[in-house]
């Protein structure tokens, strides 16, 4: 039941991400902080879900029964599962009407990650953007909110998904598989390793003098954390790892953007509910394109 400022969600619709396995794996120790220290604080997995309003609390303006809504749950988790109660403020929104439940589940991780590097670019300098992992569910954000600000971007990926990424509007390709994007002949103002596979030292070179690298993992020795506080006050190439949030005022910002049709969720694969664990080992490959559906209900 929920409580009389939250909303009971029927999900329908579930992704498994690079936070789920991150997370359950303990990748980095640090995560044990937020996930338990010996044992999962939540046992249950999931931070995106769309699903329809169920129950209203009896303080609850904003939503009703019967309406369609999605969200994330980042730091709660708990989405692989048939109900979630959120709370009327929390990181929710209506879904757009020319989304479906299964491409709302699986957008806003990737955008949520995203836009946490994309808001760092002033993109009124017309800035050269090359992204590392451009088919994974954060580089095709990154791609598509880049391109939607009308950047110029070299896309990195595999020779299967070239294709897909010059679909995205990507307006030079890397096929990672032939050539080291890192001795690219190109210079750019950012480069956006959303696979994190690489460093900023390695890719200095490609930066233009005042470029900055941003990466979504720590990388080695976790370098990443802490790398930005040596370059904060130089002139030159910088790091920088800005720490990523969500709130209602996102995912409504979100809904705006794919409202517009600009915006493609990309889903690789489907699995049901009870095949979870095999959409983790799959993830944990490091070779989906896109998004990975967890299908709660047949709707």
């Amino acid at each position: 039941m929920p409580k009389s400022d939250e909303v009971l969600v029927k999900i329908q619709c579930s992704t498994v991400n690079r936070t789920d396995t991150g997370f359950r794996m303990a990748e980095y120790f640090i995560s044990r902080l937020f996930s338990g220290l010996l044992k999962p604080k939540q046992p249950i997995l999931g931070t995106e879900f769309s699903g329809i309003v169920e129950e209203v609390g009896s303080s609850v303006n904003d939503y009703k029964i019967g309406d369609r809504v999605f969200g994330l749950s980042t730091y709660k988790f708990g989405t692989h599962a048939e109900y979630i109660c959120i709370k009327e403020k929390g990181s929710m929104a209506i879904i757009p009407d020319n989304y479906s439940f299964e491409e709302a589940a699986c957008v806003l991780d990737g955008l949520m990650l995203a836009q946490n590097y994309i808001r760092k670019i002033d993109f009124s300098k017309n800035p050269r953007i090359m992204i590392n992992g451009a088919t994974g569910s954060i580089g095709t954000a990154c791609l598509q909110l880049a391109k939607i600000n009308g950047a110029y971007v070299t896309a990195v990926g595999n020779t299967k998904n070239l294709a897909l990424l010059k679909s995205l509007g990507a307006d030079k390709l890397i096929d990672f598989t032939e050539t080291d994007f890192t001795n690219d002949l190109e210079k750019y103002d950012f480069v956006i390793d959303a696979v994190g596979k690489s460093t900023f030292f390695k890719c200095k070179r490609i930066l233009k003098p005042k470029g900055v690298y941003f990466s979504t993992e720590l990388g080695p020795y976790s370098q990443n954390a802490y790398l930005p506080l040596f370059t904060f006050f130089s002139t030159g190439k910088k790091i920088k790892f800005p720490i990523p949030t969500d709130n209602r005022a996102l995912i409504e910002f979100f809904a705006s953007i794919i409202s517009t049709g600009k915006y493609k969720a990309i889903i690789d694969s489907e699995y049901p509910l009870e095949k979870t664990a095999d959409a983790h080992r799959y993830v944990e490959l490091g070779q989906k394109t896109g998004n990975v559906l967890i299908r709660v209900a047949n709707n």
